[in-house]
């Protein structure tokens, strides 16, 4: 495992679909840890090691309510992008909690999309104050 804080953590339970995703994020220029399996490794759970943005891909992810109850203890919402799946979680419930929401049908280029508009949101925020 990397010891450097990542720009993006890649919660995926489908390899193909994480490993597609996390090339085209990598090609965009970010770094990119991507997991299989919550909860998140405890060494990005520190401060100086969480990601500045998380992805978490809602299809055959085991306990989806678990992991988004838990989520919002380890980062702030603000910087969770949730692609959502049939059958998991609402839509309107993932937004009711205060995560961004990517609803399927989408392509990855959505998603990568998605997460540079968050990340320069961070940067917009720092550049502020």
């Amino acid at each position: 495992m990397d010891a450097t804080r990542p720009d993006v953590m890649l919660l995926g339970t489908r390899w193909p679909d994480r490993a597609l995703l996390r090339a085209q994020l990598i090609d965009a220029g970010l770094e990119v840890l991507a997991i299989d399996a919550w909860p998140i490794p405890s060494a990005y759970r520190r401060d100086a090691m969480k990601p500045r943005v998380m992805i978490v891909d809602l299809q055959e992810l085991p306990r989806p309510q678990v992991v988004l109850d838990e989520l919002r203890f380890v980062l702030d919402p603000r910087q969770v992008i949730v692609v959502t799946a049939i059958g998991t979680i609402a839509p309107a419930d993932i937004a009711g909690r205060g995560y961004h929401v990517v609803t399927r049908p989408v392509s990855i280029g959505d998603i990568v999309a998605a997460a540079i508009r968050v990340l320069e949101a961070q940067a917009s925020d720092v550049s502020s104050r």
